[in-house]
């Protein structure tokens, strides 16, 4: 492995991380605003319209490559299964389960994407992959259920299964976007996933913009809405995306089990929560795994 390589392996790495870090305090950023003072849906409106418009103009900055009409099908599907499906069944599973459901759920997202990526890009299911996924499962999940409980019952079923169908739109949109990143830039990317996405979300959440009370929308919130907008859509997603350039996109997922550890930091940071053993065991089933499905067995030389 070339020494260029080596260090665009090294920022792909990096890249994933800071998009974790990013969701990781999302958890806390996000809390206060649905449903109290915004629909899931109009939520999701603003978090793709103010995308959408970012992205736009960035890209203006930067070469236009013409992309192959054969291209916007997949750049259409990424959009359905990546922005539109993924964050409205996300939203309105929410609603109708608890977030430790979902949060268990969503682990599953790098099983998923190891399937997947087997079957549409020929990607090899090895054993390190499979003991660092199973790594990083157990102690997202032990961070998770310490001390509380989920709710798999009747009552949460619908949510649940909204959630489910979160994760397995967001792990199949990782593996559909990988061959598009490494045929044209990133922003370009983005630009067309993300204007894929409006169309799909504008007709189902639309009718809902006038439901908020927006006079009496504390500047808190907007701040919160600038946030969820910013960084955790338009950075987030950005250097997701990036990284696929360089990192599989099995490896991109298992990332996914830092959020929960993470969020426990931006806790302890902000002085809601005590560092204990859990979090401490926790870490090490978690980096444990990340470093099986990311480095072992990764042969590099100068």
């Amino acid at each position: 492995m070339t020494a260029g390589v080596k260090k665009n392996i090294i920022f792909a790495h990096l890249a994933v991380i800071a998009a974790n870090v990013i969701y990781g305090i999302n958890y806390v950023v996000a809390k206060g605003i649905m449903p109290d003072y915004f629909p899931p849906r109009v939520a999701i409106i603003f978090r793709v319209v103010g995308a959408t418009a970012i992205f736009w103009l960035v890209a203006l900055f930067f070469p236009r490559p013409k992309i192959s009409k054969a291209d916007y099908l997949r750049l259409a599907l990424c959009g359905f299964f990546g922005i539109a499906l993924n964050q409205i069944m996300f939203f309105e599973g929410l609603n109708l389960t608890t977030p430790i459901n979902a949060s268990i759920i969503m682990v599953g997202v790098p099983v998923l994407v190891l399937v997947f990526a087997h079957f549409l890009l020929r990607d090899r299911i090895t054993r390190n992959k499979i003991i660092g996924i199973g790594l990083g499962m157990t102690g997202a999940v032990y961070l998770i259920l310490h001390g509380i409980g989920g709710s798999f019952t009747s009552g949460t079923f619908l949510g649940n299964l909204f959630i489910f169908i979160n994760a397995s739109s967001y792990a199949f949109f990782l593996v559909l976007v990988k061959p598009l990143m490494m045929k044209y830039p990133p922003i370009t990317i983005m630009k067309w996933i993300f204007t894929f996405g409006l169309i799909y979300v504008l007709p189902v959440s639309a009718g809902l913009l006038g439901e908020p009370d927006y006079a009496n929308i504390p500047f808190t919130i907007w701040m919160s809405v600038a946030y969820i907008v910013i960084f955790t859509t338009v950075i987030a997603y950005f250097l997701n995306n990036y990284s696929l350039k360089n990192i599989s996109p099995t490896v991109n997922s298992a990332y996914i089990y830092l959020q929960p550890f993470l969020a426990t930091m931006v806790a302890l940071v902000a002085g809601k929560d005590k560092l204990t053993w859990t979090e401490i065991i926790a870490a090490l089933f978690i980096f444990t795994g990340v470093y099986f499905v990311s480095f072992k067995g990764m042969k590099i030389r100068g």
